[in-house]
This record gives C-alpha cells, structure tokens and sequence, in this order.
C-alpha cells in the first residue's frame, strides 16, 4: 500500500518523496537529481519541503542530488512529543545524520528560517564538512543577538514570546483545520498570487496534522528553554556563505543583514527588494538566477 505524504510532487518536476531513517527518526524526504554532491535543503516555520519546490528541480539539472527533508516533528516526518527533543543538539545532529545517510562525499546545505538556525549552528560547529552554504532570511546567530536588543526588533520578535505559552499556540496554529497557517503565507508575502489556493491547502494540511503544531511550537519553546545544549565557541564559519535575504520580512529587520563578516569571512549578500521573508518561494525566479550564479556545477562522478 502506498504511503501518505505531505504533498504530490508535479511529476514532470523530477521529484519523489522517500523515507529515510536518521538519528532514530523517519524523516519524510523529497529527493531529486543524482550524483556525489548533496544540496541538503532545509525549510523553516511553518512550512514543509514543498518550500523548495522551485529550486529542486534547477539544483537537479545543475547536477547536484537533491534532498530536502520535512524537518522532525513536520509532515509524515517522526513527531517527537517533548519540548527537550527540538532543542539545538538534536537538529543540528538531524542534519549530520542525514548527510550520513546519503552517503554522499561533498555537500552544499541550503536552508531558509528556522532550518536556516539550524544550518548556521551546523556550519559553526563543523560537524561534518560542507562544500557551500546558503541561508535564506535568517541572520547569524552573533547577529541576530546583536538586533534583539533593540525595541525594533523586539516588536517584530513577539510571536516568539507568544509561543512560550502553553497549548494556546498550538491551538490557534491547527484551528480551522490549519487554515490560519495556510492564509499567513498570502497574507505576509509581496506576492501574494504565489500562494493560491493549492498552495494553501498543502501548508494548512500540515498544520491539521495531529500532533504538528505542538511540534512546531515546540522549536522555539526548545530555543528559550534549552539553550546550553551546543558549544558554539567562536561563533565563526569557515566556508563560503552566501546570504539571499526578502527586504519586506515581517519578522526580522534589514540590519540583520549587516556585519556578517565578522563570523563569516567569505560570506556574499544578495538583498531582494519587494521580496518577503518566503524569499524562495516569494521570488522563484530571482532566488534561482541567484543559485545558478553563485553555486558551482558538481564536477561529473568518476
């Protein structure tokens, strides 16, 4: 019998959707391309895999293997229960586990929001190495220290502290059989035309998921309560970064662009103006013109 996913891959797309087990969970992976060079791809709050729907395809031709996994606790992916369980050590080991899992010799990780928090701590401490990295509207985390104390970013930052509350949260998230989740995304975006009726409807199926909003809660109350849980030393990554950024994000202000280099040497900024924090679904086009540029071809497998 064949099992649910989270959503249909357009089967022109190239796409499949695979179980992988990793760090002793099952995590639900859309997969596409070939070849020795993994671009891991990791989504944010309150998204799924299907975030990278535009950018599998171009990474596929470009002759990288493609897997962008629903994160624990996200689609048909294992829903640990505990809040302990979505601290840092535990994605961050998520990713090393997958990497492992695919076998793969090079990797490029790729991640946008809370998938991006994950993949500065990975770069930072170095778990496995890493050809490239691109973060998508989400700041350093030396950075995004730096802007939390300002009243600027504190105001955008409230629904963090609104998420440390118990049940209600959850209860608003997966209301109305997730619906409210699937009209954010219109809601907050510059194009709003991007986010129609299906795409809607995959996004508020997840949240309807028994069990999913509690784990996507569970993130940040995990981030609040469990902050020790990684050494994150010097804070410095040490391989090229390259930083795409919507200037219309909701949630994070433009200055978290700025001062990168301090922890990231070798980092590139590219400001989207009228583009939202769904940077790569807000603006296919640009974020993959972006990605063609900036990312090297893999070099043929022997």
């Amino acid at each position: 019998m064949e099992r649910e996913t989270s959503w249909m891959p357009d089967p022109a797309s190239g796409i499949a959707i695979n179980r992988v087990p990793a760090n002793g969970l099952e995590f639900e992976v859309a997969m596409a391309g070939e070849g020795d060079h993994l671009a891991l791809m990791l989504h944010g709050f309150p998204e799924l895999h299907f975030s990278w729907r535009h950018q599998m395809p171009l990474l596929a031709e470009m002759g990288y293997r493609v897997w962008a996994p629903n994160m624990r606790g996200y689609g048909e992916t294992t829903r640990p229960t505990e809040v302990r369980d979505y601290a840092l050590d535990h994605l961050t080991q998520d990713v090393a586990a997958l990497i492992d899992a695919s076998g793969a010799t090079k990797v490029t990780l790729i991640a946008h929001d809370w998938g991006a928090i994950i993949a500065w701590y990975f770069a930072i401490l170095k778990l496995r190495p890493l050809e490239r990295l691109v973060i998508m509207n989400v700041p350093h985390p030396k950075v995004l220290q730096r802007e939390l104390r300002r009243w600027e970013q504190i105001k955008k930052s409230w629904y963090v502290f609104f998420f440390q509350l118990p049940w209600l949260p959850e209860k608003r998230i997966g209301a109305d059989s997730g619906k409210r989740i699937g009209e954010l995304f219109a809601q907050t975006s510059c194009n709003p035309e991007r986010f129609g009726p299906d795409v809607k409807a995959v996004y508020a199926a997840g949240a309807a998921r028994p069990g999913a909003p509690r784990a996507m809660v569970n993130y940040y109350r995990a981030a609040m309560r469990h902050r020790d849980t990684i050494d994150p030393g010097d804070f410095r990554v040490d391989v090229p970064t390259l930083l795409v950024w919507g200037e219309e994000d909701v949630a994070l202000n433009i200055r978290c662009t700025e001062g990168t280099e301090q922890w990231v040497p070798d980092i590139t900024v590219k400001r989207l103006p009228n583009v939202s924090h769904w940077v790569q679904q807000d603006a296919p086009d640009e974020v993959n013109a972006i990605l063609r540029e900036w990312l090297p071809k893999p070099a043929p497998a022997s």
